[in-house]
């Protein structure tokens, strides 16, 4: 007898897509999906342990542009201008102490704001080429230091790391860590001196992300990272109520891989039980990160799928868990102004119920990224 020509692992992962993502995506799924069997687009996340001048200077030569320093100079033009246009509003009223009062009413309206809420660590700075503009960044070379200037990651990737805004002294814990970009993000901020905990469940990742740490950061630096290879699930029985911040960027059906390569497909035959207990999977890691954290600390949830299984369901359901099982109020937090924000850049899926999801588009080829933020209260 004949055996049935093997199905091709990309087939059956857009199959899936097909059926579920048109209903979720609507009207907007052909492009995305046209999108997502195109060329990647990359970001060059700045290395600041390295020759800073120097690289900037290649970068911007090439017509690259700091995504995160142009979003928020935007935003900072955008506030003065409206502070502007109410200021002339009352001076025309006439009356100085109607003038005063509106003017006061406006920097209170404006403080208020989510742009001017934003807290966006200007120290992380990754530099995209234009909107349809398919240029390719060169590999990034050492410096006299031997460390590389650029470290060359989906730009979409970068958000969840910016919405986790590490402030000076925090605990952070990177829970599922490797290959390392997240976590490269994480120590640009400069804020992680007291301990960054970077952990990975594979030691074989755990070995990349350890090069990528040498071939980017000072050893004096390294020395304030502690990697590690336990499985995340099992974190809150090592380190509970321990962080401050806590980044959760779990396993996914990786939609962009998926799609694209027949290497380490989970959309593989002998992957079947493995993809679709993926959602449980992202759920007792998003628990643990929440567990991991100190009362009023934040955790990140994020994904690389457009699959609201992975994503809001996770969020919803670890909520529910923490209130009912541990007696843990999540407070859930609003993203929106990272899509006012980024919009420029990214192209953001409006109908994301929590969270914010970074599509795929010809124009701005980022992402799928789902990211979620969670305070534990």
């Amino acid at each position: 007898a004949t055996t049935a020509p093997r199905i091709p692992s990309t087939r059956l992962a857009l199959h899936h897509f097909d059926s579920s993502y048109s209903l979720h995506l609507g009207e907007l799924w052909p492009s995305v999906r046209a999108a997502l069997l195109c060329e990647q687009k990359y970001g060059a996340l700045l290395n600041n342990f390295s020759d800073l001048d120097h690289v900037t200077r290649e970068l911007e030569l090439l017509n690259a542009t700091d995504f995160v320093s142009k979003a928020l100079q935007k935003a900072q033009q955008s506030q003065q201008e409206a502070a502007a246009r109410e200021a002339v509003r009352g001076s025309q009223e006439g009356c100085v102490q109607g003038s005063t009062a509106i003017q006061a009413e406006t920097m209170t309206q404006t403080e208020t704001s989510p742009l001017f809420r934003a807290a966006i660590s200007p120290k992380i700075k990754c530099y995209t080429f234009p909107r349809g503009d398919i240029t390719r960044f060169y590999p990034a070379r050492p410096d006299t230091l031997g460390l590389l200037g650029y470290y060359l990651m989906d730009a979409a990737s970068v958000l969840p790391v910016l919405a986790l805004d590490v402030q000076q002294d925090d605990l952070v814990l990177d829970l599922c860590a490797a290959p390392g970009g997240k976590t490269l993000a994480l120590l640009q901020t400069g804020l992680c001196v007291r301990h960054l905990a970077a952990n990975d469940e594979s030691i074989s990742r755990t070995k990349r992300l350890n090069q990528i740490l040498h071939n980017y950061v000072p050893k004096e630096v390294r020395e304030t990272v502690s990697v590690t290879s336990y499985d995340g699930r099992d974190w809150e029985d090592m380190e509970g109520g321990t962080f401050h911040k806590v980044l959760v960027d779990v396993p996914c059906t990786t939609d962009r891989h998926s799609a694209m390569e027949e290497d380490n497909n989970i959309f593989h035959k002998r992957r079947t039980k493995e993809r679709q207990m993926l959602p449980m999977l992202q759920l007792q890691l998003l628990m643990a990160g929440i567990l991991a954290t100190k009362p009023g600390g934040e955790v990140v949830y994020s994904t690389c799928s457009l699959s609201p299984l992975q994503n809001e369901c996770v969020v919803e359901r670890a909520v529910e868990i923490a209130e009912t099982q541990f007696n843990i109020s999540v407070h859930i937090e609003d993203l929106s102004h990272f899509r006012m924000l980024f919009q420029d850049t990214f192209s953001f899926f409006s109908g994301c119920r929590l969270g914010e999801l970074v599509l795929p588009h010809l124009t701005a080829n980022f992402g799928p990224m789902y990211f979620c933020k969670l305070c534990r209260m």
